[in-house]
């Protein structure tokens, strides 16, 4: 008898997206009412490479409550071929301490690291933290089967896009790859390979109506040029799926995993006029019944266009205000002024579509007055729900250059979330940013009309009351646990991984 080829059992590659907000012990509670969407990029790329026949699992750290330690003991337990590990900024030391931990034990697994960080200051990470292998720059699904299909094959590693690597001591980049061009072409992302999915992935409390809920990127890039973006993983060429695949995505996660809501995670998901009257008429005309929130300029959109969004299920549009200083926008290099800004949110309001306005404090050039007419502009428009990050010069954008030059500023990189003050303006100090910080905030939250609407809101959708039922009786259990330990407040104990303490409207909110 002839015998029979055994195929070849598929090689393990794990992503990981490492932890970047530890909540402190005895705040565990807030886990309720925070943001827990899992990462839409490492669900793009284990798509990509199972098609490929690579073995892929994702870890979502902060959504799965999980320490440094304990990821890289997941991570040595399957003993993967690849470990891949997405990285923002927050997150690089955490990341380190999780490759240095695998490659003790686990020294021949290749440790991949790619994202935001990586796009923006690449080599100098590499450099800094000699157990990340390889790096891929920018968009990571063409360039890390390359590598894969190089590593594989024992191929020399120079003729991989997008790639930076070790020889000897010197670093070395390759050419980078031209930025996918026909999203089409990508397979839909690996959901399927996150446990309790849809369920255990909801977004912060009151970020939606009722769900479950999915994220979908529509399209990729942004051709604006805001001074303190970071678009390096995306780049300024805008590209986007066509409206029936962004349809079909929609239609399959309701068919296949009872989704009712979707969060359109674009940068710029109104970029189109034309693309997105398309898919609310096939929304429309195909009965589906979802509802959907998405980013916008205000400068583009128009009173005709959001009523047929509201008409196709928009329930939210979130703008960047950022500020109610005309001066300020202008130091920004956003195009948009107050007056618009103001036009574009009334038109919302009056379509039947709530506006998430997105603020910034604390950029160069800001002062009392900026401020002040921030709050003023916060007053006068009909907005239900804010963000206001503090001002964070990210590396890769504009403003991080003016300001640091090329030098690498590893004291701040953990405080690089949007949460921290890293950075003052001349003539305030952080703590008067950090109080005028709390002033805008409760002085919107704290307004009779905001309170109403979120007492309504609470009451009509049950799965909010759920939530803050689940944070009330585990702030209640915390405070019982703080009494019999003797001490005054919710025992907290920090850990190697917790970056600080946030307001709960912080980390409700999170960065924009």
């Amino acid at each position: 008898m002839a015998s029979r080829e055994v195929p070849p059992v598929p090689k393990k590659i794990i992503f990981i997206n490492p932890p970047y907000e530890r909540i402190a012990t005895g705040y565990d509670f807030l886990r309720h009412i925070t943001n827990q969407s899992p990462s839409l990029g490492l669900l793009h790329l284990a798509a990509e490479v199972r098609l490929s026949g690579f073995q892929p699992s994702i870890v979502e750290s902060d959504i799965l409550n999980l320490t440094v330690d304990e990821v890289a003991d997941r991570v040595i337990k399957e003993k993967p071929a690849y470990v891949g590990i997405t990285l923002f900024t927050v997150g690089v030391w955490g990341a380190g301490a999780i490759a240095r931990k695998i490659k003790k034990a686990l020294p021949d697994t290749v440790i991949i690291v790619g994202g935001p960080h990586i796009s923006s200051m690449g080599p100098e990470t590499i450099q800094r933290f000699p157990d990340f292998d390889l790096a891929v720059v920018g968009e990571g699904e063409r360039p890390l089967m390359d590598l894969l299909s190089a590593l594989e094959s024992k191929k020399s590693l120079f003729s991989v896009p997008s790639l930076i690597y070790r020889e000897g001591v010197n670093i070395l980049t390759t050419p980078a790859l031209p930025a996918n061009k026909v999203l089409d072409e990508l397979p839909f992302p690996a959901w399927d390979l996150l446990p309790d999915f849809p369920g255990a992935y909801s977004p912060a409390i009151y970020d939606f109506p009722q769900g479950p809920v999915a994220t979908i990127a529509a399209s990729r890039g942004c051709p604006f040029h805001c001074r303190f973006c970071d678009t390096s993983t995306f780049g300024a060429k805008m590209r986007a799926y066509s409206p029936m695949v962004v349809f079909n995505m929609m239609r399959h996660l309701q068919d296949t995993y009872g989704v009712r809501h979707i969060m359109f995670v674009d940068d710029l998901f109104l970029a189109s006029r034309v693309r997105v009257t398309e898919l609310c008429n096939l929304i429309l005309e195909s009965g589906l019944k979802m509802t959907w929130t998405c980013t916008a300029r205000v400068d583009t959109v128009k009173s005709d266009l959001l009523k047929l969004m509201k008409r196709a299920g928009c329930w939210e549009i979130s703008f960047g205000l950022e500020t109610g200083s005309d001066e300020l926008l202008k130091k920004m290099d956003k195009m948009a002024r107050v007056e618009s800004s103001t036009q574009a949110v009334t038109w919302t309001a009056e379509a039947g579509i709530r506006t998430k306005g997105l603020f910034m404090l604390g950029y160069p050039g800001e002062n009392l007055e900026t401020i002040q007419m921030t709050k003023d502009f916060i007053r006068r428009i009909p907005m239900e729900i804010m963000n206001l990050t503090k001002f964070t010069p990210y590396p890769g954008s504009p403003i991080y250059r003016d300001l640091y030059g090329t030098n690498i500023r590893d004291d701040h990189w953990e405080k690089m979330n949007g949460m921290n003050f890293v950075w003052a303006p001349e003539g305030m100090s952080i703590e008067e940013l950090d109080r005028h910080y709390q002033e805008v905030l409760s002085g919107f939250y704290r307004r009779p009309k905001i309170l109403w609407y979120y007492i309504k809101m609470t009451l009509h959708y049950p799965n909010h009351l759920l939530r803050l039922l689940r944070c009330g009786l585990g702030y209640m259990n915390a405070k019982l646990r703080s009494f019999l330990s003797g001490r005054k407040g919710i025992l907290v104990k920090t850990t190697d991984t917790d970056l600080n303490s946030w307001s709960m409207a912080e980390k409700i909110g999170g960065p924009h």
